[in-house]
């Protein structure tokens, strides 16, 4: 059991920073996600933790440890990789069992912990198979065995899950959650996946550009980003964006988007003639038609694209030469090319500083 703590901590490759001043600690037993598009210096923090890179400043600490000069096989972690990462001429039992093996651990302790990993991981079956046997469902779950055998203080993963298919990404998703549960053990899990950082994380830390854009619980992000970058990366569908000027009005301040007025949210830190980008979410955007009008502000748009996905619609809609998305009813009268009057959840509307980006509510 540990906390993990990055202090100040930079990395660079030459003139490229790739982690900038980055501070964060992780809780004892925590699962803690982190995101961010490809290059954002998500990948490195890990690498840094594991020892498998070295910071160019600030501190690393595994519970009260600094780690910074402690070699990787001494900083009490176990690491799943993308690649699985399996030795192809063992079989699996072997695979399991290899790192037990290196730390002269007693046969009969190592065939005590990969039989109970078998049976929790339910690969108890596949034990005398070599990976080439496997699914990749089944050698993800190999590695995971492998780290969960040696029963580390911090387990690290690195997108574990992107090779696999669609469904298999979701039963594994689950898998882990059970997993962590079990185990109770401080996770730290790497993705560019939003859906698998909003649906696994106890709290979540979005990257980008190697800084650290906010920390918090998935809900908080989702209710409450801090920033335009934020705002747009989590939530499936994105966020949508729409360039506006505050003007003072009768009963507070509004925001003029061009082919809407709105009023902007009570708090909202924005004075008149400033320029800001309003965003609202498609399921806060509803087909007035249906039940749900109170304090909805109508917009006439004209329907672009229609995706039927069963327990709703996904609309593409422009209005002012503008596009935006929509996640309405799946019973709502939809034709590509016609028009339908949408309206926005205004207490739902978020505010941004055009030029900072940052968050004004």
């Amino acid at each position: 059991m540990a906390t993990v703590t990055f202090d100040h901590v930079t990395k660079q490759f030459g003139d490229t920073v790739a982690v900038s001043d980055f501070t964060l600690q992780v809780r004892d037993e925590e699962f803690l996600v982190l995101v961010g598009p490809s290059g954002c210096g998500k990948t490195t923090a890990l690498r840094m933790l594991a020892g498998l890179e070295e910071q160019t400043s600030g501190d690393i600490r595994i519970g009260d440890r600094v780690v910074n000069d402690v070699a990787p096989k001494d900083r009490d972690i176990a690491m799943v990789f993308q690649n699985y990462a399996l030795y192809p001429h063992m079989s699996v039992y072997d695979n399991i069992a290899f790192g037990l093996k290196l730390r002269g651990m007693p046969k009969d302790e190592i065939e005590r912990r990969v039989m109970q990993v078998a049976e929790m991981l339910g690969i108890g079956q596949l034990l005398k198979r070599k990976p080439k046997e496997l699914s990749g469902g089944q050698r993800q779950r190999v590695a995971l065995g492998r780290a969960i055998a040696r029963e580390p203080a911090v387990f690290l993963m690195d997108e574990p899950l992107s090779n696999l298919d669609a469904k298999l990404r979701i039963q594994t998703r689950a898998m882990l959650q059970q997993l962590h549960r079990r185990i109770r053990r401080t996770t730290i899990y790497v993705t560019h996946d939003q859906v698998e950082a909003m649906t696994m994380g106890d709290r979540i830390a979005v990257m980008r550009d190697g800084v650290l854009q906010q920390i918090d619980t998935p809900m908080r992000l989702h209710e409450h980003p801090v920033n335009l970058f934020v705002a747009g990366f989590i939530g499936s569908p994105s966020m949508n964006f729409f360039p506006a000027t505050v003007a003072s009005g009768d009963g507070g301040a509004k925001a003029d988007a061009g082919f809407f007025r709105a009023r902007l949210p009570e708090g909202t830190r924005a004075t008149p003639g400033a320029n800001v980008v309003l965003g609202i979410r498609p399921e806060d955007i509803d087909d007035l038609s249906s039940a749900r009008q109170n304090g909805h502000l109508p917009v006439d748009a004209k329907v672009e694209v229609v995706e039927f996905l069963g327990n709703e619609l996904q609309l593409l809609l422009t209005a002012g030469g503008q596009s935006f998305t929509a996640r309405v009813e799946p019973n709502t009268q939809a034709t590509i090319g016609g028009s339908l009057r949408v309206g926005f959840d205004v207490s739902k509307l978020h505010v941004f500083d055009k030029r900072t980006e940052a968050s004004l509510r």
